[in-house]
């Protein structure tokens, strides 16, 4: 679906994207992750036709990009840096202007994309009012909306659940949901973390530029040789395992064991009561947090 193979972007002496291979296979639900300025937006920019690469090459749909996009983006829907959107117009508006401006889309069908887009995304009861007078949540509706007019293949977000309340990002995050089971491969830009783990299957995480991780998710957060186990007998249970108990906190163990089955028999053999017993995973922010290195908006002050 996606395919990046050397990606680079200079401004300059700055290089904000760096020799990145990219993968995102059809059917994925990819989650971009890193920290601010690691280039996730810069590689979304030139996968879209919006930034040119200064090394490398990019295939959307096995074309090249950017020199077939007028084959691509009618296929892509995107939202990237916030929707954007004529102010003093109603979402409607915007939305025809963008619908007419478009490839393809007959004009006796615009209405009813439209209104099939606004109501996807919670915005079905909107009035004539301005976009200046949406809240951000609305304009970050109204931006899904956009990328919803054409029914694309692929979905390019760039952090689309920003200014959403709770009830709000679960409904985008059901709303995705139920387009990649129709069908739809999705790439998700977020630093919600949560959110990602929440959705995506896949996932790459960026720093400084560069792509220090890609797998999938399940695959990233394997086991990590522990166990947790939860025991009423915690004190005879620490005796058996001697040496093996890494924490404890009342009644719940931590034990280096890489094998549960193995550990429950022995624990059931000894009279010990199991409460509880599962494998202890990596967090999707253990993962990341191992991958990158310090947040690139510190500003270290001088020990001088």
């Amino acid at each position: 679906m996606i395919v990046t193979r050397d990606l680079t972007k200079t401004y300059g002496r700055v290089t904000a994207v760096h020799g990145v291979a990219l993968e995102v296979r059809e059917g994925d639900r990819y989650g971009l992750l890193g920290p601010n300025g690691s280039g996730k937006t810069t590689l979304i920019r030139m996968l879209l036709g919006l930034v040119y690469a200064t090394r490398g090459e990019i295939e959307v749909f096995g074309l090249p990009m950017p020199k077939r996009v007028k084959e691509v983006l009618p296929q892509v829907g995107a939202l990237v840096e916030g929707p954007g959107a004529y102010p003093h117009l109603s979402g409607r508006t915007n939305l025809a202007l963008l619908d007419a401006a478009g490839p393809g889309g007959a004009r006796r069908d615009r209405r009813r994309r439209i209104g099939e887009a606004l109501e996807r995304v919670g915005l079905a009861g909107i009035d004539g009012r301005p976009v200046r007078a949406y809240s951000l949540g609305m304009r970050q509706r109204l931006g899904l909306a956009a990328a919803l007019l054409r029914r694309p293949r692929l979905l390019v977000l760039d952090e689309p659940t920003n200014g959403l309340d709770p009830r709000g990002i679960r409904e985008v995050r059901d709303l995705l949901t139920e387009l990649n089971e129709g069908g739809t491969t999705v790439l998700l830009s977020s630093h919600l973390l949560a959110e990602i783990e929440a959705f995506c299957t896949r996932v790459g995480v960026m720093d400084r530029g560069r792509m220090v991780l890609q797998d999938d998710l399940a695959t990233l957060r394997g086991p990590t040789g522990r166990v947790l186990l939860d025991t009423p007998d915690g004190d005879r249970a620490c005796a058996l395992l001697d040496g093996r108990v890494e924490h404890r906190e009342g009644q719940r163990l931590t034990v280096r064991h890489d094998a549960p089955h193995d550990l429950n028999t022995t624990l059931v053999t000894a009279g010990i009561r199991v409460a509880g017993l599962v494998p202890e995973q990596r967090s999707l922010e253990q993962v990341v947090m191992a991958a990158t290195t310090t947040s690139s908006d510190r500003v270290e002050g001088s020990t001088a």
